[in-house]
């Protein structure tokens, strides 16, 4: 038998001291030595005026910080009901857009002010800021974000850094292939040697907005909602299978929905079926109304308020909901039917049948605030979330095929084909995932196996014809062995010596950008700072009268507001591209010898 090892002991003969040539504190003196711990007479963290507030502004979240430490202070949502702080279309009349600005401006004011005052209880009039920047944000946002900090808070300067850039930079990378899955829409850009190639950049719509809609339609079509029993005597007599309803539109609410997304579905793993099973799918099976409820009763609730489903409902006997009964749901219903491709509602009821068969994952119930016409009974009502849809909401994330809305492994592909040739190999082995839509468990590996299986040829050729199958991504195929993501949870066997799949620090995807901003203030490399002085001296000088500026009938001041800020805004969409590498100088000519 082994003997147990022995806990390794401290060394009895280490004694900390102040470093030499450090004096210490003298009583009633004003001088304050330097700690034996640092080098400086800094002090750190809150009380310091060095360090900068990071500030990551997302439509949706914001996350707010000091320089040089590990993970914001605060971390709170923002935005109003049913969508986020801003949107990514604007109005289209004149006064409508004025008026959303208005209101834009009025709710980032309020929330600026709560991060200085309440988040993170420090001066606004001492710090400097630097702002985590999304490669597609709008300039008038950042106008109104920098009009916000100048002139009301009066902080002394700010600096935007980019997103994608700060999130290399958190994960000790220069180049890499960032794809940043947000709430609005999922961004892919590469960077090279910390300069971001903003011309290959792609985008697709497909992020946590479109994820949130798709969940709350498949919850009214395939959810099942309990209302609270009108008497404690009839919680214990009524069957749950008599009390079950459709799920009103009322109990689906933003909180609901966003606690479901977050702490209830996962991203399930390729769903290979084989040809056989995958030709007889009842496509045209009718759902049959005469089925009656059969919803088995569910455990006592946890204290989060989510419990199991004990067994596994029946679709085939509880889809009471097969069949939409109001125009909201039958709306629902059409949005899935064209999502999927099939605008008939018995493709909808095979889709979920044909998941259930191959799903892991149990039905879930939580307690929900029953809609103003059921409060008179007792406790809450629950909503039954079904297994598949915790693991198959987010397919569509991976079903691609559509030009406008490309997968967010296509988006990748996409850029990857538009950068040099040169810079294809470093890029797809130095993948990175940054976004609150990439925290969802299972999103990395997965996505990890569709770019593989869109590189992958495909077997099934079509061989009497004597041809392959084209495959747009038929260029990339030579890069299959080298695609790896830096931050991926469950990384496979490297397939060359030099993998970097799975090497990057455990920050959390969301975090990355800030981590990374947080990185760059205590380094001092937070770009170039804007100065107050110089922003007053923009839009409060004369300028020149020589020039002429439109001037919007409705609001006067707003065009030339936004003329003078502006201009000295970073906006990479307008400034002209840097010159590439000179070309080479032409071989003097010489005159031709003829030999006799």
């Amino acid at each position: 038998m082994s003997a147990v090892p022995a806990t390794p002991r401290r060394n009895a003969s280490f004694e900390p001291t102040t470093p030499p040539g450090k004096r210490p504190d003298r009583p009633g003196s004003h001088v304050q030595a330097s700690s034996p711990h640092y080098t400086t007479t800094r002090r750190h963290s809150l009380y310091g005026t060095e360090d900068r507030i990071i500030l990551d502004p997302g439509s949706r979240v914001w996350k707010v910080g000091f320089s040089g430490e590990g993970r914001p202070r605060d971390v709170f949502a923002v935005g109003s009901e049913g969508g986020g702080l801003w949107r990514l279309s604007s109005a289209s009349g004149s006064t409508d857009r004025n008026d959303e600005e208005r209101q834009l401006e009025a709710k980032m004011q309020s929330h600026l002010r709560s991060v200085f005052h309440d988040s993170l209880l420090t001066d606004p009039k001492s710090r400097k800021v630097i702002i985590v920047e999304h490669p597609l944000l709008s300039l008038s946002i950042k106008e109104i974000m920098a009009r916000i900090l100048f002139s009301n808070l009066q902080v002394p300067s700010i600096s935007f850094a980019p997103s994608h850039l700060l999130s290399l930079l958190a994960v000790g990378r220069m180049s890499g292939l960032v794809l940043d899955s947000g709430h609005l829409e999922s961004t892919v850009l590469p960077v090279v040697a910390s300069r971001p190639l903003y011309p290959y950049l792609r985008t697709t719509p497909l992020a946590g907005s479109r994820l949130t809609s798709h969940i709350r339609a498949l919850l009214l079509v395939f959810g099942t909602y309990l209302p609270p029993p009108t008497s404690l005597s009839g919680a214990a007599n009524i069957p749950t299978a008599t009390r079950s309803t459709r799920v009103p539109q009322e109990v689906l609410t933003d909180a609901v929905i966003e606690e479901i997304k977050t702490r209830c579905c996962f991203v399930g793993g390729v769903l290979d079926l084989p040809s056989a099973e995958r030709s007889s799918t009842p496509l045209a099976a009718a759902p049959d109304d005469s089925m009656s409820v059969d919803i088995p009763p569910s455990e006592p609730p946890s204290d989060s308020g989510i419990s199991r489903v004990s067994g596994s409902m029946d679709m085939e006997s509880s889809r009471h909901s097969s069949s939409p009964s109001t125009a909201s749901d039958a709306i629902y219903a059409m949005a899935l039917s064209q999502s999927y491709g099939r605008p008939t509602e018995n493709h909808l009821q095979a889709i979920a049948t044909m998941y259930t068969r191959h799903s892991t994952a149990t039905d879930l119930c939580i307690k929900v605030v029953p809609p103003v016409s059921q409060q008179m009974g007792t406790g809450r009502g629950t909503l039954i979330i079904p297994g598949w849809i915790r693991e198959r909401a987010a397919e569509f994330l991976f079903a691609g095929g559509d030009v406008d809305e490309c997968s967010v492994a296509e988006v990748v592909l996409e850029s990857l084909l538009k950068v040099p040739r040169d810079l294809r190999k470093d890029l797809a082995s130095s993948i990175l995932v940054v976004g609150g839509t990439a925290m969802l468990p299972g999103f990395i590996p997965r996505l990890h196996t569709e770019l593989l299986r869109a590189l992958t040829p495909h077997e099934d050729a079509d061989r009497n014809l004597g041809r392959r199958s084209y495959s747009p991504y038929s260029t990339l195929r030579p890069l299959l062995p080298f695609i790896s993501i830096l931050n991926n949870p469950s990384p496979p066997p490297p397939a060359t010596a030099k993998s970097s799949a799975g090497r990057a620090p455990a920050f959390s995807p969301a975090a990355l950008p800030w981590v990374g901003g947080s990185l760059a203030g205590a380094l001092k490399t937070g770009g170039e700072e804007i100065l107050r002085e110089r922003w007053d001296e923009a839009t409060h000088g004369d300028g020149d009268p020589d020039v002429s500026i439109e001037v919007d009938p409705v609001t006067p001041g707003a065009s030339q507001r936004q003329n003078r800020s502006g201009s000295i805004l970073p906006d990479w969409s307008q400034s002209p591209l840097p010159i590439g590498a000179p070309s080479a100088a032409a071989a003097p000519s010489t005159p031709l010898i003829t030999v006799s």
